[in-house]
């Protein structure tokens, strides 16, 4: 055998070992949708706040409940799109849905991210809602970091977006909202759209 054959060969051969230990059937479109939600969402929130709350974003009574349950089901609605999505990529791929791979990846995707999520509640309870949206990119982006080890290496980048805008807004609260918007919507929106025509549109 040639040098080019052995070279070949052990590429192959990493290509395999890097598909068993990542999961990569995750769908592009559905970080599109997320993004989607999350505009709507948004655009929902900046409504209610505007019209029933003075023009300002401190929130109590029915505002911060609606609001509150907006983003649980700008959540939900991403987790159960992405959810059907990535499934039916894999499918088409014949990838398992349930592996090794894929458990590896939620867990390290979960940690920071109930984390994040509890010490949010912790302090939205405490009345310091212009901290939020900052917290939210922040553990986010190092949920996704942190998860881009077992999946798609790209989606770190996204989650260093997230990081440095949650930065911002840590240091600017008050514009935590469009930096939520960014973050969340239009950068979810940007991201899917490359991992679509990259990864989704390959065969």
């Amino acid at each position: 055998m040639s040098n080019e054959d052995y070279l070949k060969d052990i590429s192959e051969i990493k290509n395999l070992m890097n598909k068993s230990s990542r999961f990569i059937s995750l769908s592009g479109l559905s970080g599109i949708l997320a993004g989607v939600y999350a505009l709507i969402g948004a655009a929902i929130t900046y409504y209610l706040v505007t019209t029933y709350s003075s023009g300002t974003l401190l929130l109590d009574g029915w505002i911060f409940r609606t609001v509150v349950f907006i983003l649980f089901m700008v959540a939900f609605l991403s987790i159960v799109t992405g959810v059907f999505l990535t499934t039916k990529k894999a499918k088409k791929n014949g990838e398992k849905i349930w592996d090794n791979s894929s458990k590896r990846l939620l867990i390290n995707f979960l940690i920071p991210l109930v984390a994040g999520g509890l010490y949010t509640i912790i302090i939205l309870s405490q009345g310091k809602y212009g901290q939020t949206g900052g917290l939210m990119l922040i553990f986010y982006g190092l949920a996704l970091v942190n998860a881009s080890k077992y999946s798609i290496g790209d989606i770190k980048y996204l989650g260093y977006t997230e990081i440095i805008l949650g930065l911002i807004a840590a240091l600017f609260p008050g514009y935590g909202f469009w930096l939520w918007v960014l973050g969340f919507g239009v950068m979810h929106i940007i991201y899917g759209t490359i991992m679509h025509f990259k990864y989704d549109k390959i065969k």
